[in-house]
């Protein structure tokens, strides 16, 4: 099958996401990074296009299990608060701020990947599918603990977004004014 005839093929799917040619970027993540800091509540502030989070007050809320398995319930409000739950691993030891997140157990882990965090006020995650090397679907989300986070910290975040190749000019604000 041609790459052009899968493209068209995936036509639905890529309007709701961010694509570009090629193969994935590959940008440098947190060092140092602490898995357990990371757990607990985090907003979405602003996000690349994706298939999922089509709705507002989107939040996301990480619990690490004693098996080394991270539980991850998403959240948005559409008409009402829905919920999907989800699971992470830690890929590399070595590399803790690459974390794979499963929605669905016979599919392969996506790449999930914390650029940048303070743990309590921002953080900066990055996922990327990549496809035969020929084209590549991006994801980028600032995340905070709080429903909003100042200007400053989110203009920084986009800023270190680009420095590592990632266009986000496709990216907009959640809304985040439900009552939570």
């Amino acid at each position: 099958m041609s790459a052009v005839y899968l493209l068209l093929l995936l036509l639905p799917v890529i309007s709701a996401q961010t694509f570009h040619w090629g193969p994935c970027p590959t940008p440098n993540v947190q060092s140092n990074f602490t898995l357990e800091q990371y757990m607990g509540e985090w907003y979405e502030i602003e996000k690349l296009p994706d298939i999922i989070g089509r709705g507002v007050c989107i939040k996301e809320n990480y619990t690490l299990g004693g098996d080394g398995i991270i539980q991850v319930l998403y959240s948005q409000v559409k008409d009402k608060r829905w919920f999907l739950e989800e699971t992470a691993v830690v890929m590399d030891p070595q590399e803790p701020a690459k974390l794979g997140v499963n929605l669905l157990s016979f599919l392969p882990y996506m790449p999930y990947w914390v650029l940048s965090t303070d743990y309590t006020n921002y953080a900066v995650a990055y996922s990327c599918k990549d496809v035969f090397g020929a084209f590549h679907f991006d994801f980028a989300w600032i995340l905070a603990r709080t429903p909003s986070l100042p200007p400053l910290l989110v203009q920084s975040a986009k800023q270190l977004l680009t420095s590592q190749g990632i266009g986000i000019s496709k990216m907009t604000p959640t809304d985040q004014s439900c009552k939570h």
